[in-house]
C-alpha cells in the first residue's frame, strides 16, 4: 500500500504521485460536469486541459519532462487510435463525387504545406539542419477538424465545404505520419543517438506496417462482417472487438519490425472499406476511448512542453507559429484550390480552419521521447503553434462559421444539393454545442 511504502525512502514521492492522479481523475470527472457551461464561452478540452498541465508543472506536481517515460505509452496509443479511427470514420465510397477537390487539398495542398513548413523552419532556425525543419514542417502540417466542431457541424456552413474539412482532417495526420517517422529517424542518426537506424531503415519499417496494417485491417473488417451475417457476434462486444483490431493491426507491425503508426492507419482505411454498413457504428468505442486518452495527452502537452515552450519562447518561435497559421496553411489551400471552383471567401474560410492539435501535439511528444534535449527548440516551435492554433481556432470557430453561413446562404443554394457530411471526431471533446439563436440547432461541438 502506498502509506507503508511512505515510511521508506519513497513516501513523499508516493503521496505526489497519488496526488496528481487524484486531481486528474476529479478534473475529469469535473469536465463531464461542467463542459456545456464552459464552453458556451468558448473553453474548450484543449485550452482547459492544457491549462491544467502547465499549473501542474508550474506547482511542481511534475517536473521538466521526466514524466515522459510514464506518459509514452498513452502518447502512443493515442496517436493509434486516431490514425485508424479517422481513416476507419470516412466513407471513401461515397466521396467520388467531389474528389478532385480532397485530391487537390491532399495530393497538392498538404505535400506543399510540409515543404513551405520545412523552408521556414530551415531559414528562420539553421541550427536545425535538414532533419529537424522537416519535423517541424511534417508534424504540423495534419489539420484537427476536432478543433473546429462549430465549423463542421454547423448546418448553416454548406455541407460540401464540411465534408471537405472533415475529409482532410481524417486523411492527412495518416500521410503526414510516414514524413514525420523518417524526420525523427533521420535526426536521430544525425545527432549520433544510440539505436537509430536512420531514414533508410525508417523507409523500410514504413512499407512493412502499411501492408500489415492493411491485411489486419481488411480481414477484420470482413471477419467482423461475416460474424454479423451468421449472428455469432454481439452487438454489445464488437466495438471492443475494433478497439483490439486497432491494437492488433499496431503490435503486429512492430513484431516483424514495421512501422506501427502507419499500420493503424492503414488498416482502418481498410477496415472501412471491408467492414460494411455497420462499421462506422462500431468504431465509437475507439472513438470514446482515443477521446479519453486525448485528455490526458492534452495534460501532459501542457505539463511537458508548455515549460519547454516557454524556455526556448524566443520572437522568432512566436513568429514562425503565427506563420504557420496563416501563410504556411493558406498559401498552399489557395494554389491547390486553383481550378477547383471555389470562390474567394470558401479558400479562405477553408485555409484558414485548418487547425493544428492532436496529431501535432503527439509528433512533438514522440519526437521529444526519441530525441531527448536535441528536439527541445523544435517542440518549442510546434507546442507555440499548437497553443497558439487551440486559442485561435477555438475562439473563432463559432463567430466566423456563421459569417460564412451567411454569405453562403446569401449567394443562392448550394449548387449540386447538399451531401451527407461525416461526423468528426469527438476526441475527449464534447459534442454539445450551443449555435446563435437564428441556426440553433443540437448538433454538437467539442
Amino acid at each position: 500500500m502506498p502509506t507503508s511504502r511512505g515510511t521508506h525512502g519513497n513516501g513523499r514521492r508516493s503521496v505526489m504521485e497519488l496526488t496528481v492522479i487524484v486531481l486528474i481523475t476529479a478534473l475529469l470527472f469535473a469536465w463531464a460536469l461542467v463542459s456545456a457551461r464552459l464552453q458556451q464561452a468558448d473553453l474548450t478540452a484543449p485550452i482547459v486541459f492544457t491549462a491544467v498541465g502547465a499549473a501542474l508543472a508550474w506547482s511542481g506536481l511534475v517536473s521538466g519532462p521526466s514524466p515522459l517515460a510514464s506518459i509514452t505509452p498513452v502518447v502512443e496509443v493515442t496517436l493509434v487510435w486516431v490514425l485508424f479511427s479517422d481513416a476507419a470514420r470516412l466513407p471513401l465510397q461515397q466521396l467520388r463525387r467531389d474528389v478532385s477537390r480532397y485530391v487537390r487539398l491532399l495530393g497538392v495542398g498538404l505535400p506543399l504545406t510540409i515543404v513551405f513548413g520545412w523552408a521556414l523552419a530551415a531559414w528562420f532556425f539553421p541550427q536545425f539542419g535538414f532533419w529537424l525543419a522537416l519535423l517541424v514542417g511534417a508534424a504540423l502540417a495534419p489539420t484537427d477538424a476536432a478543433l473546429g466542431i462549430p465549423v463542421v457541424t454547423n448546418p448553416a456552413v454548406p455541407s460540401r465545404i464540411r465534408q471537405l474539412i472533415t475529409v482532410e482532417s481524417g486523411l492527412n495526420d495518416g500521410i503526414a505520419t510516414p514524413v514525420v517517422m523518417l524526420a525523427i529517424a533521420g535526426a536521430a542518426a544525425a545527432a549520433g543517438l544510440e539505436s537509430a537506424e536512420g531514414p533508410g531503415s525508417a523507409a523500410m519499417e514504413l512499407l512493412i506496417g502499411a501492408g500489415v496494417g492493411a491485411a489486419a485491417g481488411a480481414a477484420g473488417g470482413w471477419l467482423l462482417q461475416l460474424a454479423r451475417r451468421r449472428g455469432t457476434a454481439t452487438e454489445d462486444f464488437a466495438g471492443i472487438g475494433v478497439l483490439a483490431l486497432s491494437l492488433l493491426s499496431y503490435s503486429a507491425a512492430l513484431a516483424v519490425g514495421g512501422n506501427g503508426f502507419v499500420a493503424a492507419f492503414c488498416a482502418g482505411l481498410a477496415f472501412g472499406t471491408c467492414a460494411g454498413e455497420r462499421g462506422p457504428a462500431e468504431l465509437a468505442f475507439v472513438e470514446q476511448m482515443s477521446g479519453l486518452v486525448s485528455l490526458l495527452v492534452w495534460l501532459a502537452f501542457g505539463a511537458i512542453t508548455v515549460p519547454i515552450m516557454l524556455e526556448h519562447s524566443l520572437p522568432l518561435t512566436i513568429a514562425y507559429a503565427v506563420l504557420s497559421l496563416t501563410v504556411v496553411r493558406m498559401l498552399p489551400v489557395a494554389l491547390a484550390s486553383i481550378g477547383a471552383g471555389l470562390d474567394r471567401k470558401t479558400v479562405l474560410f477553408v485555409g484558414w480552419f485548418g487547425p493544428r492539435g492532436l496529431a501535432s501535439l503527439v509528433f512533438a511528444l514522440l519526437a521529444l521521447e526519441a530525441l531527448g534535449p536535441v528536439s527541445d527548440q523544435a517542440v518549442a516551435v510546434i507546442a507555440a503553434t499548437v497553443l497558439l492554433s487551440v486559442l485561435a481556432h477555438g475562439f473563432s470557430a463559432a463567430p466566423l462559421a456563421a459569417r460564412y453561413g451567411r454569405a453562403a446562404a446569401a449567394a443562392g443554394p448550394e449548387p449540386g444539393g447538399p451531401v451527407p457530411v461525416s461526423p468528426a471526431p469527438a476526441r475527449g471533446l464534447s459534442r454539445m454545442h450551443i449555435h446563435p439563436p437564428h441556426f440553433r440547432s443540437k448538433r454538437s461541438r467539442p
